[in-house]
């Protein structure tokens, strides 16, 4: 099925390949750090740090279509960034492999500039974390540990050491930020497993649609949004922001309004998310915040 895919379909462009509602995944967690923590003038660490974690994340995202295309897995996936490399694995790793280093060289600049290379003892474990991701014989997107790096990767690793990076005083506010962005990762993973779930038990990939099914699958990302909700409206209360109860209304209208269409899929809940984060932010303005 594969061959016939790569015979008949054309080499798309860049444009078609980047999907970019997708890098809000690590986007997001840089949005929430400004809004939660008072940053004063040293915001521009923050930013900088984020254009790092969007590099990692294109170049972990090349390597994964790569290791795909080379599996067989996710044959129906017209704008994979292989065909953009005229159907070459080898030189969409390649490409993966030179926007991670950049994306580490950036990160690495930002803590030194800021006198925080003691993060790297938390995000560098965490990059070769989500590199294993994608590469090796037994690579974790393909083992039912895939939801859990996931999870960590972007809880713990994106918004945990972004936080750190802030110095942000609050404790519960990383804590809740850890759970909510790891959450919504994970939410965003098994969303768009269910269109797939055939050729991922085809290739071997015990993918959690895979093991459970794809109902069990559409009800954990149900679940897992809400939570990711629930977990950015608790560090917004405990930030002792304006008005939290309507932070909390919002969400409640927000997931009862997306849960009865059950129109789960990334770019349901990434803009919804960016959707509630611009929220969050007119409330602070509105009551007076800054």
């Amino acid at each position: 099925m594969r061959a016939s895919l790569t015979i008949r379909e054309k080499t798309i462009g860049w444009w078609q390949a980047l999907n970019p509602a997708i890098y809000l995944i690590s986007i997001l967690p840089g949005l929430a750090i400004f809004l939660l923590v008072p940053l004063g003038s040293s915001w521009s660490p923050i930013l900088l740090a984020t254009v790092g974690v969007v590099l990692i994340q294109h170049g972990i995202n090349l390597m994964n279509d790569a290791m795909d295309w080379s599996r067989g897995a996710d044959v129906e996936k017209y704008n994979s960034w292989v065909r953009y490399h005229d159907q070459s694995p080898s030189r969409a790793r390649w490409h993966g492999l030179l926007a991670l280093g950049l994306g580490v060289a950036v990160g690495v600049w930002v803590l030194f500039q800021a006198g925080q290379l003691s993060i790297l003892a938390v995000a560098l474990p965490l990059v070769v974390l989500g590199v294993g991701y994608n590469v090796g014989s037994k690579p974790f997107a393909y083992s039912a540990f895939s939801e859990w790096v996931t999870g960590v990767c972007y809880g713990p690793g994106v918004f945990g050491c972004l936080w750190l990076l802030s110095r942000g005083a609050n404790p519960w506010v990383g804590a809740f930020g850890c759970m909510s962005f790891a959450a919504l990762a994970v939410a965003v993973l098994l969303s768009h497993q269910p269109s797939q779930v055939l050729t991922d038990a085809m290739v071997g990939k015990r993918s959690f649609a895979v093991r459970f099914g794809v109902d069990t699958t559409l009800r954990a990302t149900t679940l897992l949004f809400a939570l990711s909700l629930a977990a950015l409206d608790g560090a917004y209360t405990v930030a002792l922001l304006p008005l939290p109860a309507l932070a909390w209304v919002s969400s409640i209208a927000l997931f009862t309004f997306f849960s009865r269409r059950r129109a789960w899929n990334p770019r349901v809940l990434l803009l919804a998310t960016l959707g509630k984060l611009v929220f969050l932010e007119g409330l602070c303005l509105f009551g007076g915040f800054q």
